[in-house]
Protein backbone atom coordinates (compact mmCIF):
# COMPACT_ATOMS: atom_id res chain seq x y z
CA UNK A 1 0.00 0.00 0.00
CA UNK A 2 1.40 3.10 -1.10
CA UNK A 3 2.70 5.73 1.86
CA UNK A 4 0.35 9.14 1.54
CA UNK A 5 2.98 10.81 3.59
CA UNK A 6 4.29 14.17 2.11
CA UNK A 7 8.02 15.13 2.67
CA UNK A 8 9.40 18.22 1.47
CA UNK A 9 13.52 18.44 0.82
CA UNK A 10 14.93 21.72 0.89
CA UNK A 11 18.80 21.01 -0.31
CA UNK A 12 20.90 23.23 -2.91
CA UNK A 13 22.97 19.95 -3.49
CA UNK A 14 21.87 17.83 -6.77
CA UNK A 15 23.48 14.81 -6.19
CA UNK A 16 22.50 15.00 -2.74
CA UNK A 17 18.69 16.20 -3.20
CA UNK A 18 18.45 14.17 -6.29
CA UNK A 19 19.58 10.95 -4.07
CA UNK A 20 17.13 11.53 -1.32
CA UNK A 21 14.02 11.87 -3.66
CA UNK A 22 14.95 8.90 -5.31
CA UNK A 23 15.22 7.40 -1.49
CA UNK A 24 11.93 8.57 -0.31
CA UNK A 25 10.44 7.56 -2.99
CA UNK A 26 11.35 4.24 -3.47
CA UNK A 27 9.05 4.05 0.43
CA UNK A 28 6.82 5.79 -1.82
CA UNK A 29 6.55 8.93 0.08
CA UNK A 30 5.38 11.90 -2.00
CA UNK A 31 8.07 13.86 -2.27
CA UNK A 32 8.71 17.58 -3.64
CA UNK A 33 12.00 19.45 -3.51
CA UNK A 34 13.46 23.18 -3.41
CA UNK A 35 17.19 24.35 -4.52
CA UNK A 36 16.96 27.08 -2.24
CA UNK A 37 15.28 29.03 1.08
CA UNK A 38 12.86 31.06 -0.18
CA UNK A 39 11.70 28.50 -2.45
CA UNK A 40 11.50 25.74 0.33
CA UNK A 41 9.84 28.29 2.55
CA UNK A 42 6.94 29.23 0.20
CA UNK A 43 6.34 25.70 -1.44
CA UNK A 44 6.14 24.12 2.67
CA UNK A 45 3.90 27.04 3.60
CA UNK A 46 1.77 26.09 -0.06
CA UNK A 47 1.56 22.38 0.55
CA UNK A 48 1.78 21.87 3.92
CA UNK A 49 4.05 18.51 3.91
CA UNK A 50 3.95 15.99 6.83
CA UNK A 51 7.48 16.21 7.18
CA UNK A 52 10.45 18.70 6.02
CA UNK A 53 14.29 17.62 5.16
CA UNK A 54 16.01 21.12 5.77
CA UNK A 55 19.85 21.86 5.16
CA UNK A 56 20.93 24.87 6.36
CA UNK A 57 23.21 26.12 4.50
CA UNK A 58 21.02 27.78 1.38
CA UNK A 59 21.26 30.38 -1.27
CA UNK A 60 18.78 33.20 -1.22
CA UNK A 61 17.24 32.34 2.57
CA UNK A 62 19.05 30.25 4.97
CA UNK A 63 17.77 27.10 6.90
CA UNK A 64 17.97 28.89 10.05
CA UNK A 65 15.84 31.77 8.79
CA UNK A 66 13.44 29.69 7.00
CA UNK A 67 12.99 27.47 10.28
CA UNK A 68 12.36 30.71 12.25
CA UNK A 69 9.83 31.39 9.43
CA UNK A 70 8.19 28.25 9.42
CA UNK A 71 7.86 28.03 12.84
CA UNK A 72 5.72 31.77 13.01
CA UNK A 73 3.31 30.10 10.81
CA UNK A 74 -0.06 28.40 12.53
CA UNK A 75 0.65 25.22 10.69
CA UNK A 76 4.37 25.60 10.52
CA UNK A 77 5.16 25.22 14.13
CA UNK A 78 4.08 22.05 14.40
CA UNK A 79 5.66 20.30 11.01
CA UNK A 80 8.31 17.82 11.83
CA UNK A 81 11.90 19.58 10.32
CA UNK A 82 15.06 17.39 9.96
CA UNK A 83 18.17 19.41 10.16
CA UNK A 84 20.77 18.66 7.29
CA UNK A 85 23.57 20.22 7.30
CA UNK A 86 27.47 19.81 6.61
CA UNK A 87 27.90 22.20 9.55
CA UNK A 88 29.38 21.07 12.58
CA UNK A 89 27.13 23.54 14.77
CA UNK A 90 28.88 25.19 17.16
CA UNK A 91 26.56 25.70 20.67
CA UNK A 92 25.55 29.22 19.79
CA UNK A 93 24.18 27.97 16.64
CA UNK A 94 22.52 24.67 17.86
CA UNK A 95 20.85 26.70 20.50
CA UNK A 96 19.63 29.33 17.95
CA UNK A 97 18.08 25.83 16.33
CA UNK A 98 17.07 24.28 19.06
CA UNK A 99 14.99 27.08 20.33
CA UNK A 100 12.49 26.02 16.79
CA UNK A 101 12.70 22.32 18.10
CA UNK A 102 13.87 20.30 14.87
CA UNK A 103 12.64 16.22 14.74
CA UNK A 104 16.57 15.38 14.49
CA UNK A 105 19.64 16.94 13.58
CA UNK A 106 21.99 14.85 10.81
CA UNK A 107 25.56 16.42 10.15
CA UNK A 108 25.82 15.02 6.80
CA UNK A 109 29.41 13.39 7.21
CA UNK A 110 27.43 11.39 10.05
CA UNK A 111 25.08 9.60 8.43
CA UNK A 112 23.83 7.43 5.19
CA UNK A 113 20.75 7.87 3.22
CA UNK A 114 18.91 4.56 4.95
CA UNK A 115 20.06 6.83 7.90
CA UNK A 116 17.62 9.50 7.10
CA UNK A 117 14.93 7.03 5.74
CA UNK A 118 14.63 5.42 8.91
CA UNK A 119 14.21 8.74 11.07
CA UNK A 120 11.53 9.66 8.49
CA UNK A 121 9.76 6.29 9.36
CA UNK A 122 9.80 6.67 12.59
CA UNK A 123 8.45 10.32 12.38
CA UNK A 124 5.54 9.68 10.15
CA UNK A 125 4.67 5.76 10.87
CA UNK A 126 2.94 4.55 8.13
Amino acid sequence: MPNSSKILVIEDDSPLREALVAKLHESEYTVTSAVDGDEGLALALQSHPDLILLDLILPKKDGREVLHQLRADSWGKNVPVVILTVLDADEKMLNEIMVYHPAHYFIKSEWRLEDVLEKVKELLPA
